[in-house]
């Protein structure tokens, strides 16, 4: 699925919820391929204790990794598929 580009400013700091209305916590920064320029994944901050029962990937900082093949959409805040985490 192909995301409108955004710029790394536009999302960091951007809520991320499921599709369900499940708050999971707010973007911290991601990660992309250099060469391409493609989102690989989100880091969250401030995750909830909802994300913490999920078993994501944790960063070498101990923040919940959402990979980008679980984002649904990103506008007002970046919508997970929470189905696609698990």
């Amino acid at each position: 699925m192909a995301l409108d580009k955004k710029l790394l400013k536009d999302i960091v700091g951007r809520l991320v919820v499921t599709k369900e209305g499940k708050r999971l916590g707010i973007v911290k920064d991601i990660s992309f391929e250099t060469r391409t320029g493609e989102l690989i994944q989100i880091i969250l901050k401030e995750a909830t204790p909802y994300t913490r029962n999920l078993n994501l990937e944790i960063s070498s900082q101990k923040e919940p990794i959402v990979p980008y093949n679980s984002i649904i959409a990103i506008g007002d805040f970046v919508v997970v598929s929470e189905e696609d985490l698990l």
